[in-house]
């Protein structure tokens, strides 16, 4: 269940050989969903858990091909934690084109962050406690962040902070209800059903309510505001490194 891509064998960012004239964004998208499904777990979100190896950044043990690394996807590493998988050549390939644009993203010059700094824009002028909690510290209105870290790789860390709209997951939705008197309630979205919505309002209470009760109902945008503008590109990857660094007590 747990594919650890092999990358226990593995220094140097090799050239691209198998997928260089066949990936989309599409097959991205794909092999990083595959990657958070059965990789993460061990590399964790950003590939940096397993000593030696930074996936995220390309930096391996050896260098290795594309076609070596779909290879070890599949067949794992005989006597090590890698096993071997169930996975098609096409899904390893995807796995592979992931890791690969991450890799290159994160040598494209992108600026290096300071937890230290990071934590004091949270705290502070970033005023994120109004929604976000950290180790039981701040607001319950928006999603706990004390294991960020462990949950979310960096690069969807900035982009949730500087396109809140972008990639908002299930249980970080929020949404409207109207009732019949008019009374108009929002709130983060815990479950809904054919007959329900629960919510948890913008005063962190936990509401109920009968949809055949109400006017009207929907999803709408985040509150997450957008720090694009508001935080320089140091500030943001400051933050980002904080953020990352939140894998929970223990």
């Amino acid at each position: 269940m747990r594919v650890r891509i092999a990358l226990v064998a593995i220094v140097a960012l090799a050239p691209l050989t198998l997928l260089a004239q066949h990936e989309t964004a599409a097959d991205i998208l794909d092999g990083e969903r595959a990657y958070r499904q059965t990789c993460a777990n061990c590399h964790g979100p950003d590939g940096d858990v397993i000593t030696g190896i930074d996936l995220g950044r390309g930096q391996f043990r050896r260098t290795m091909t594309d076609d070596d690394l779909v290879r070890i996807i599949r067949t794992g590493i005989p006597n090590t934690p890698m096993p071997a998988s169930t996975m098609t050549v096409e899904q390893a390939q995807k796995i592979v084109a992931y890791l690969r644009s991450r890799g290159a993203s994160a040598g494209a010059g992108a600026v290096r962050g300071d937890a230290t700094r990071g934590r004091a824009i949270v705290n502070g002028r970033g005023r994120c406690a109004t929604c976000h909690s950290i180790d039981g510290v701040g607001s319950g209105v928006g999603p706990d962040l004390s294991r960020i870290g462990a949950l979310r790789g960096a690069l969807e860390l900035e982009l949730s902070l500087v396109d809140p709209e972008a990639d908002v997951q299930p249980t970080d939705r929020f949404y409207r209800v109207v009732m019949r008197d008019g009374t108009v309630v929002t709130g983060r979205l815990l479950s809904h059903d054919t007959f329900t919505v629960q919510l948890l309002d913008t005063k962190e209470t936990l509401r109920s309510f009968s949809k055949r009760d109400l006017r009207e109902h929907g999803f709408i945008p985040s509150p997450m505001p957008s720090y694009r503008g508001t935080l320089t590109p140091q500030e943001i990857a400051d933050v980002v490194t904080y953020l990352a660094s939140l894998k929970g007590r223990g």
